[in-house]
C-alpha cells in the first residue's frame, strides 16, 4: 500500500492534471475485491468428502461414528488454513478474482458519483492488489471520444511497473497519462473540482 507521502504526490498530480481538463479523475485502491472464503470453504469440504473413498484403503477398520469425525475434524482444520490470504487467492480461479475486482470496480465508479459530473467527464483509475487487478473505467463523455485500446495501453504500463514493486510510480504515470488524453479530449475551460483528488483506500 502507499505511504502517506506517496498519496500527497498522487494528489498533487490529479490537482495537476485536473487543472488542464474539464474531466475529474478518481484513484481507488482495494487491498482485495472480496475475502473469498465461500470458495476457500468449500474446497475444504471438497476434499473433507474425498476422505470417505479413501477408508477402504485404511490398513485398519473405522466404525461410521470414528469415520464421521474423521471427516468434521479435516473438514475445520482445511477451512481454517485455506482461510491464510495467500493460499485462499491460490484456490479461488482467475476468471472469478476478475470478474469480483471489475465488479468492485462498477460500483466504486458509481458510489464516488463520476456518473454525477458535468458533461459526464468522469474517470476512475482503480487498483485491487490481492487480484493483480487494473481497469480505468471512463463516463460517457470520455469514452465517446477515447478508445479502449488508448486506455488499455495506459493499463499495461502501469501493470509492468508494479510488476516491478513501483506502486507509487506507476500510479503517478498512470494519472499523467491519462493526463495528455483528458487534456486533449476535454480541454479545461471553467475552474473546478467536483470530487475528492486523494487516493480512496478500501
Amino acid at each position: 500500500m502507499l505511504s502517506a507521502s506517496e498519496r500527497r504526490t498522487l494528489s498533487d498530480t490529479i490537482k495537476e492534471v485536473e487543472a488542464k481538463t474539464d474531466a475529474e479523475v478518481v484513484t481507488v485502491l482495494a487491498r482485495q475485491a472480496d475475502n473469498y472464503l465461500y470458495i476457500s470453504t468449500l474446497w475444504a469440504a471438497f476434499l473433507a468428502l474425498l476422505l470417505a473413498p479413501l477408508f477402504q484403503f485404511l490398513p485398519w477398520w473405522l466404525e461410521y461414528q470414528q469415520a464421521f469425525t474423521l471427516q468434521w475434524i479435516l473438514f475445520i482444520a482445511l477451512a481454517v488454513v485455506f482461510r491464510w490470504r495467500p493460499l485462499t487467492m491460490r484456490l479461488v480461479p482467475k476468471r472469478v478474482k476478475f470478474w469480483r475486482a471489475a465488479n468492485l470496480a462498477r460500483r466504486q465508479f458509481l458510489q464516488q458519483e463520476l456518473h454525477h459530473t458535468k458533461d459526464r467527464l468522469g474517470l476512475l483509475i482503480f487498483v485491487s492488489v490481492a487480484e493483480h487487478y487494473v481497469e480505468i473505467l471512463a463516463d460517457r463523455g470520455l469514452a465517446e471520444q477515447i478508445t479502449n485500446e488508448r486506455w488499455q495501453e495506459i493499463v499495461e504500463n502501469f501493470i509492468r511497473e508494479v510488476k516491478k514493486g513501483k506502486t507509487s510510480e506507476a500510479f503517478v504515470h498512470c494519472v499523467e497519462q491519462c493526463g495528455e488524453l483528458l487534456e486533449e479530449a476535454a480541454p479545461a475551460t471553467i475552474a473546478k473540482n467536483e470530487l475528492p483528488n486523494h487516493l480512496v483506500v478500501l
